[in-house]
């Protein structure tokens, strides 16, 4: 029996696996401890619950799919929109070494991915899922290349399945490995910070600007989703002009980008001051709805039959980024204090998510002290521009015989 639910009754169902997803993450250590987002509880838990029901009483849920796209659109773009170039001026030099570090990890991931699951007579796009789309994209990105994939010319029915589980595993591994891997190299080359009269644990400047801070209102909120509206029309329209072209890229890709045209110039242009803690709640807002839906309608008997291979591939990708951060991104960053800082960072949206990747550090400089410049380029570098490289390097992997 298929049970049928409309746009009403979806978005119903949507919001009840939030609430219940906030109860039990905030009542189990575990899930609160390592920053398990409440849409990928609550969406598991639906799952489950829906896994269940179709396999012992033969009852099945269709729901509106049409829900999905434009809130996983709106959070790109909330991304795009919050990008600020004025941001990657602060960073300088070191936020360069940083990116080269980080963009070649990707195709590190990615070679490991499709190299492993090649060997093991898998599809290869398991590899790319299992790679720095959901490892260094984290939930977002997955679920929206898993759409990707899922369509022809690629037909690959478990992607978002894969998808989902990848970024679960990563997210709790990032925060498992960043603190203690930072440790290591701290107190095996005796570094120390070297900055003085350091206060708090963040630095005002990045994260909070005081003489700055508005009420949210109805008028602000409009203006901002105005905005929202303006660079998904033109993301939706440049990804509709090149489809089928060389430079074809998935949609949200195009919004991500138009959200950054549109946020720069506007400030160049003195237009208009974005309202970035605004636009941080619409894109929070759409990322929760988005990935509550993707999660809850994951079919678990697709996900068992990949189970094997996926475990073999994770487990190797986790190796992978140890070694990674600590011979190649400490190095390359300076092999000081803010280095082995900035490796925590990388090993937490390397492996799960900008949010990890500010706790790992926060963890590591409560314990041996200030490193200000990380927590500049860490957000800059996990919150827009490795989505950015991410799209890019995805693109050069695909044009890759085996994916034609």
């Amino acid at each position: 029996m298929v049970i049928t639910l409309d746009f009403y009754a979806t978005l119903l169902c949507i919001c009840i696996v939030l609430l219940i997803g906030t109860v039990i993450t905030n009542k189990s250590k575990f899930l609160y401890k390592y920053d398990i987002p409440v849409p990928v509880t609550g969406g598991l838990i639906a799952a489950i619950l829906f896994f269940v029901l179709d396999v012992t009483f033969g009852v099945r849920f269709a729901f509106e799919s049409s829900i999905k796209d434009p809130f996983m659109l709106m959070f790109f773009t909330s991304v795009g929109l919050g990008a600020d170039f004025a941001s990657l001026k602060k960073g300088g030099r070191l936020l360069v070494l940083f990116g080269i570090a980080v963009c070649c990890f990707l195709f590190v991931q990615n070679f490991i991915g499709v190299a492993v699951m090649s060997v093991m007579g898998e599809n290869p796009l398991l590899g790319l899922l299992a790679g720095s789309i959901t490892l260094s994209g984290g939930h977002g990105t997955g679920a929206a290349w898993s759409d990707v994939f899922m369509q022809p010319p690629y037909n690959f029915m478990a992607a978002k399945e894969i998808a989902m589980a990848s970024a679960t595993y990563g997210l709790i591994a990032g925060g498992l490995l960043g603190g203690p891997v930072a440790q290591h190299l701290i107190r095996k080359f005796s570094l120390k910070p070297t900055e003085k009269n350091y206060e708090g644990t963040v630095s005002d400047e990045v994260f909070s600007e005081p003489g700055k801070q508005r009420l949210i209102t109805s008028e602000s909120f409009v203006k901002s989703l105005g905005l929202f509206a303006f660079a998904m029309f033109i993301g939706t329209t440049i990804s509709y002009m090149t489809k089928g072209t060389a430079i074809t890229l998935p949609t949200f890709v195009w919004c991500l980008f138009s959200g950054i045209i549109i946020r720069n110039l506007f400030s160049y242009l003195n237009i208009h001051q974005i309202f970035d803690r605004e636009v941080g709640v619409i894109g929070n807002v759409s990322l929760s709805l988005f990935l509550a839906m993707a999660i809850m309608t994951l079919n678990l008997v697709e996900l068992t039959k990949l189970a094997v291979p996926l475990t073999v591939l994770l487990a190797i990708q986790t190796v992978a980024i140890i070694l990674y951060v600590r011979y190649v991104t400490f190095k390359i960053c300076g092999s000081d204090y803010n280095a082995a800082c900035m490796v925590a960072g990388h090993c937490g949206f390397g492996m799960g998510a900008t949010p990890t990747a500010i706790a790992n550090l926060q963890a590591v400089t409560n314990h041996f002290g200030p490193s200000r410049i990380s927590f500049i380029i860490v957000p800059v570098m996990g919150g827009f521009f490795v989505d950015i490289a991410n799209a890019l390097v995805l693109k050069l992997f695909l044009f890759l015989p085996m994916f034609g």
